[in-house]
């Protein structure tokens, strides 16, 4: 095939059916448009999908981090251990609440906060302010913080090494917030991904495994903290509590109906969804292997189901990413580089005063990711346009 070939590859694409079309329009044949039967129907399916005691539904996957963060009782001037190899709303919600982000950095492999380093930041942060100082970040905070917890990110649908994270944050009874919203349907040695911390949050944009839309639902089994998170999502209205009536502090984060009844259809699809994703992963696998100057993502053997999210390939040290990507896109072949760090950003930078070098493999995955296009509606003959034109290229 000729690399200089016109292709017209979308980034990623929902997998919606007539099932899907058809929950939506029958919302609007109804009354309820909001907290209505569909939204029971859609939480029940996540309930009984990943075992958990209690799942609730709200507007993204960042407002259930936001009030997982709230239900945990964290608050100012306290210490939260997290990646800066994410998306930038697992820093965002500790930072709502005036959080200090305490960064760890990440196993190059997955790319998942590394065990060894939390262990490490656990000690220092609990038994010493002088070596809690390598920890903090270099400006904008005080050494009078407490360690509370940590928020462990699933990347790119793969769960975290939890077995090795609980067994150093339990016994300092560190709350742990997981993450999961790449990761749905995911399982980490046979279990469900957003049931290995205290709280799971998925999210539902329309690049996810299933979608609502805009949409996220946090999972747990912890009675009470259910229920404030069930009022805090609805302007902190508590059982009991009439319409004018607030118990807690709360936020308007309710997922509407017709986002639910999308959710509730395309979670009776859910396995169909993960296989066709999971057959893309392996037609690039297939494809890009040989391909020189690529490394495919690697499934940790933790990891007993993949979830695939998204496909990051890693370029080898030298190669020119700015360039191919724009070799790339000129044939049709979107892409996009991932993540970018977050101690990189703007705004933290300018708070934290971070500087390059102090997350080296952060650091190093964030120059080299690119992500490719990537859903289950892909067909096995693009996945191989984008393999001869990656192949060619280089």
């Amino acid at each position: 095939m000729d690399y200089l070939k016109k292709f017209s590859i979308p980034m990623s694409q929902p997998d919606i059916t007539e099932s899907e079309r058809e929950a939506v329009n029958s919302v609007l044949r109804t009354t309820y448009l909001s907290m209505g039967p569909y939204l029971n129907e859609f939480e029940n399916s996540l309930r009984e999908f990943t075992g958990s005691a209690h799942a609730i539904a709200v507007s993204s996957g960042t407002a259930g981090l936001h009030l997982s963060v709230r239900a945990a009782g964290w608050g100012d001037n306290d210490w939260v251990i997290t990646s800066p190899f994410s998306f930038v709303s697992s820093t965002n919600v500790l930072l709502y609440e005036r959080i200090t982000p305490i960064f760890v950095d990440v196993d190059p492999m997955t790319g998942n906060i590394d065990p060894q380093q939390v262990e490490q930041a656990v000690h220092d942060l609990t038994f010493s302010r002088a070596a809690a100082q390598k920890w903090l970040p270099p400006k904008g905070v005080s050494d009078s913080g407490q360690l509370k917890g940590m928020i462990a990110i699933d990347v790119f649908g793969q769960p975290a090494d939890f077995d090795a994270l609980r067994t150093i944050t339990d016994p300092f009874q560190l709350k742990v917030i997981e993450d999961s919203c790449e990761a749905l349907g995911a399982e980490y040695k046979n279990r469900k991904a957003g049931t290995l911390g205290d709280f799971g949050v998925f999210a539902f944009y329309p690049n996810k495994q299933i979608t609502t839309g805009e949409g996220g639902l946090v999972i747990t089994n912890h009675d009470e903290d259910a229920d404030k998170i069930r009022a805090m999502r609805n302007q902190g209205r508590a059982p009991g509590d009439t319409w004018l009536e607030h118990t807690y502090l709360g936020y308007n984060y309710r997922m509407d109906e017709l986002s639910a009844a999308l959710g509730a259809a395309q979670m009776k699809r859910i396995q169909e969804l993960m296989a066709a994703r999971q057959r893309v992963a392996d037609w690039y696998r297939a494809e890009l292997s040989s391909v020189p100057g690529i490394t495919c993502p690697v499934v940790a053997p933790t990891t007993t189901r993949s979830s695939w999210f998204v496909y990051v390939i890693r370029l080898d040290r030298g190669i020119d990413r700015k360039s191919l990507s724009e070799k790339l896109e000129a044939l049709g072949i979107p892409v996009r580089p991932y993540f970018s760090p977050i101690h990189f950003q703007p705004y933290i930078r300018e708070k934290f005063g971070y500087q390059k070098g102090r997350f080296p493999v952060t650091e190093d995955l964030g120059e080299r990711g690119l992500a490719l296009p990537f859903s289950g509606k892909m067909t096995e003959e693009q996945v191989q346009e984008i393999a001869s034109a990656l192949r060619q290229i280089l």
